[in-house]
């Protein structure tokens, strides 16, 4: 069993929601507690990019003065909250973990963090992303590196590697993160937290990434209900973003959240057919399936029968990478990191009938991924097959030279389908790492995902390290 918090730091939203309702916490209290963790932690680690404590304090207070009212303003009214350095928040820069931008404050939030700020959150700072969010670590030229918490020498992964590692450490309760290749899953399946990356469309985007229609915005969080209530708040539709879903009458995710997965049929594929797996990693999600047939889910190993989709996803990747350098002026792209400008050189070349055919055949895949779902309600695999590596790199043997993407591929197809896929702790390695259970489900039955996830979550509750395990010489 894992025994309840008594630092209000690490309460879930939920938890802190009914302590204000019931008059035994704060908003200025756990605001407080949220900011002296950060104080006491994120010098270790690295994940905060922007603070203005004075703005946040102002705000608990007006939450407090509410709640006093028994007025909150939304469901979430009081929880500490932060934002990824990719979206805008009205008031604070958008630097995008880059040289090349400007610390100019937002004149607007974007989709996400507005619906939250509507609900009452407390935004109490911006998290760290790698510049422009390119890949699948947390350095930038801009902040430095950001480590992970069960081993300040690993990476939390990325790009929401700064929001993955708050969540991990109660530095703050809801963290809004992007995927566009794993951006979302990759960090928490480190972390040992809990991601959603939802259905393309299911929360807002305004600006749109320089990426297209793979990236996503979602909940990260310690909990399942945690995430569950950050999407009914954040899908809530903006007139800004011309892809965004329509209004599903104010869904609420956390109803039938508690449904079980009895009955559910569940496909396990543990390598998609293409995948090297690490060994302990493949153990630890063996027996979290066997935790799902025995929670009465109908399990069936199952491949869904594509090939590695490496080249529709970088030639997507690519080609917005030289798109979003393009933008920026020449006497400024000496400050952008190198693998970015590589990257970027390589999309700009990109001819654009070879585009096209990849357009076709991501079509080709998201059929093929819906056919697959018309036999089984949810996909579930590892959600990555490599634990996490050396912080400060792009790939776990710095010698190989790799991308990024060459160890992600259990995470970009499921961008190229738009389907919802979230990653849950699934245990640690014998090294103490965490290792990710990915779920995936049919594109729009987000509350699908979210209902196995919490099944998983209850019969196999995770616990969070006390304090960075620091195992990296500063400097």
């Amino acid at each position: 069993m894992i025994s309840e918090p008594t630092d209000l730091a690490d309460f879930s939203a939920a938890a802190l929601v009914r302590a204000y309702r019931r008059g035994q916490a704060s908003p200025v209290e756990a605001v407080k507690a949220v900011l002296a963790r950060i104080d006491a932690f994120d010098p270790a680690v690295n994940a905060f990019c922007w603070r203005d404590d004075e703005a946040s304090l102002k705000a608990g207070a007006l939450s407090e003065a509410r709640w006093a009212r028994n007025e909150p303003m939304g469901r979430l009214d009081g929880v500490p909250a932060t934002i990824k350095d990719l979206l805008l928040m009205q008031g604070a820069p958008t630097r995008r973990g880059s040289r090349s931008t400007d610390d100019a404050a937002a004149g607007e939030d974007s989709p996400a963090t507005a619906r939250l700020r509507e609900a009452g959150a407390v935004l109490v700072g911006k998290t760290t992303t790698p510049e422009f969010g390119w890949k699948g670590v947390t350095d930038s030229p801009l902040t430095g590196v950001t480590r992970n918490p069960w081993n300040t020498g690993r990476t939390p992964g990325g790009s929401s590697g700064g929001a993955s590692v708050a969540a991990a450490l109660g530095m703050g309760a809801l963290h809004v993160g992007t995927d566009g290749g794993g951006s979302i899953r990759i960090p928490s399946a480190f972390t040992g937290t809990f991601g959603l990356k939802p259905s393309f469309g299911r929360v807002p985007a305004y600006p749109m990434s320089p990426m297209g229609t793979v990236s996503h915005v979602g909940p990260m969080t310690r909990t399942v209900t945690d995430a569950a209530m950050m999407l009914s708040v954040m899908a809530q539709p903006d007139a800004r973003d011309w892809y965004g879903l329509p209004d599903l009458d104010g869904r609420d995710y956390t109803i039938g959240l508690e449904d079980g997965v009895r009955g559910l049929r569940v496909a396990y594929s543990r390598t998609l057919g293409y995948l090297d797996v690490d060994p302990a990693i493949a153990a630890l999600v063996d027996d979290a399936v066997d935790v799902l047939g025995e929670l009465g889910a109908i399990v069936e190993e199952a491949d869904p029968g594509f090939e590695d989709p490496w080249e529709l996803f970088t030639t997507h990747w690519y080609a917005g990478a030289g798109k979003l350098l393009a933008a920026i002026p020449a006497e400024r792209l000496h400050l952008i990191d190198e693998g970015l400008r590589r990257v970027a050189a390589e999309g700009a070349d990109i001819p654009l009938a070879a585009y096209l055919d990849v357009e076709a055949g991501r079509r080709a895949l998201g059929v093929r991924m819906r056919a697959f779902h018309e036999r089984y309600d949810l996909l579930v695999l590892p959600t990555l097959p490599l634990v996490a590596f050396e912080a400060g790199i792009e790939f776990p043997d710095a010698l190989l030279q790799g991308r990024w993407t060459n160890w992600a591929g259990s995470m970009y197809p499921f961008n190229l389908t738009q389907q919802p896929a979230a990653s849950c702790p699934a245990g640690l390695t014998p090294e103490g790492l965490p290792v990710g259970l990915q779920i995936v489900g049919p594109q729009y039955r987000d509350d699908l995902v979210l209902r196995a996830a919490r099944a998983y979550e209850s019969a196999r509750p995770f616990a969070m390290p006390k304090a960075p395990n620091v195992t990296h010489q500063a400097g």
